[in-house]
């Protein structure tokens, strides 16, 4: 990790600014290094601002997100702000000479997600993360280490599924969430670009998607009477991958009794590995000639558990993803590897969501594959 000391911006105080905070606090307790100082928080209000910079421990607060990304105290920073300000905010940044971690979805557009990229493509010397916190999972980092290995074999298939119902009330208030200007895409930009990052990550890239999307409940309460919601409830798709192998993948905001069913199988000449966000701490593994399927516990001997905890069974959790996400993005900083997802990496991503948005049953290619 880098030795420097790294100021910090966070824009946003949300279930995500506070992850984001979090991770900066305990970054280098947990991996060593120089303690990030956290100079300034940005929210919408000053009063709202002042509480959480306080509650957080950042020295200064400010209601604009203008003086955060060019403060000269601030190396890099946190963008946990709504959808729709996600390029504007990350841009003023990269040109600021920030480094930018930015939570997922990218843009509210392909047209915003190809620019944005662009952008951190201009401006080499400051890094970029995205934050799909899950690639961090000691189980699924391992999972992939098992696929890149040649442990399954050849993977042949993927079965993808993301669900929740956060969104399965229909009496659930009318929110920005649900419209193309505030939220872009809906299940697939909220929950179905995780499952797309896991796919890209043990699959590799996709050449091809044929989706249908469904909006499941038209309409919801507001307090001006009932309004329209304009992006999608669920999706599913079928893929290609470059590789030759197949995919399936499903994801929906209405699918009742769900709460985090970022669920997959990776199939092999070989073998099987099958895991589920909810029982986040294990994989299932098959090898031929094994009569069933073995359970994994999260353990030191997978990738950055031991940092947190020298025994095994004992569980690893939401918010030690995100550490890990903050080591990830202060290593490349300093010059190490840059794991990313970073914003051409986002960019791939975007663009198989947005192709599943638009497919409505009809095949469609992916970039240049």
């Amino acid at each position: 990790m880098s030795q420097k000391e790294l100021g910090v911006a966070l824009i946003g105080t949300g279930f995500m600014g506070k992850c984001h905070a979090m991770a900066w606090r305990n970054v280098a307790a947990v991996f060593s290094g120089a303690h990030p100082r956290l100079e300034i928080l940005a929210d919408a209000t000053e009063d709202a601002a002042n509480a959480f910079a306080s509650q957080f421990g950042f020295a200064r607060a400010t209601a604009r997100w203008e003086e955060a990304v060019t403060d000269p105290k601030v190396d890099v920073v946190s963008i946990t702000a709504p959808n729709g300000l996600h390029r504007p905010m990350a841009e003023a940044a990269l040109k600021a000479g920030k480094h930018v971690w930015l939570e997922k979805p990218m843009a509210l557009t392909l047209a915003d997600a190809e620019a944005m990229a662009a952008t951190a493509a201009a401006h080499p010397g400051q890094m970029t993360m995205l934050g799909y916190n899950y690639l961090r999972n000691p189980a699924f980092q391992a999972a992939r280490d098992m696929i890149r290995n040649g442990e399954i074999g050849e993977p042949l298939a993927f079965r993808g599924v993301y669900d929740e119902d956060y969104s399965a009330d229909p009496l659930l208030p009318w929110s920005w969430r649900m419209t193309h200007e505030g939220g872009g895409l809906g299940a697939l930009g909220d929950l179905g670009c995780h499952l797309v990052s896991q796919m890209l990550a043990l699959m590799g890239p996709v050449t091809q998607v044929i989706a249908q999307t469904q909006i499941a409940i038209p309409a919801r309460p507001s307090r001006e009477g009932a309004k329209a919601v304009e992006n999608e409830d669920s999706a599913m798709a079928l893929l290609r991958f470059a590789s030759g192998a197949h995919g399936s993948f499903a994801t929906s905001r209405v699918a009742r009794g769900r709460k985090c069913r970022l669920q997959w199988e990776a199939h092999g000449t070989n073998g099987t590995i099958i895991f589920d966000q909810e029982n986040m701490n294990e994989l299932w593994v098959h090898r031929a000639g094994e009569a069933g399927f073995v359970r994994h516990l999260s353990g030191p001997a997978q990738p950055d558990y031991a940092a947190f905890c020298p025994a095994p069974g004992h569980n690893f959790g939401f918010n030690e993803q995100k550490v890990i996400e903050a080591r990830d993005l202060l290593t490349a900083i300093a010059g190490g590897p840059n794991v990313g997802p970073d914003f051409a990496d986002g960019l791939e991503i975007e663009r198989i969501i947005h192709a599943m948005a638009a497919s409505n049953g009809t095949p469609v290619r992916i970039g240049g594959q």
